[in-house]
């Protein structure tokens, strides 16, 4: 029990010297950041993607540029 405590202090203290030695240097921070991730697969996104409401958030997201576009265009008119 002892030395898995000790091995967790000792992971912990490499993690976080690992870190520091990354934040002056932004190719490995961002190298490090992206190995974390973990990729869905095609199987999972489907599952977890709402396919109805994400059409609903385009339709909104294309009225409201839209509307921004119409109002860029009026403010330039008045200028």
């Amino acid at each position: 029990m002892k030395d898995d405590k000790q091995f967790e202090k000792d992971s912990s203290a490499d993690n976080v010297d690992e870190y520091l030695q990354t934040l002056g240097d932004d190719d490995a921070r961002e190298l490090r950041y992206y190995s974390q991730e973990q990729p869905f697969s095609s199987e999972e996104m489907t599952r977890l993607v709402n396919e109805e409401r994400l059409n609903k958030l385009l339709a909104q997201s294309d009225a409201f540029l839209s509307s921004l576009n119409g109002e860029i265009r009026d403010f330039d008119d008045q200028v």
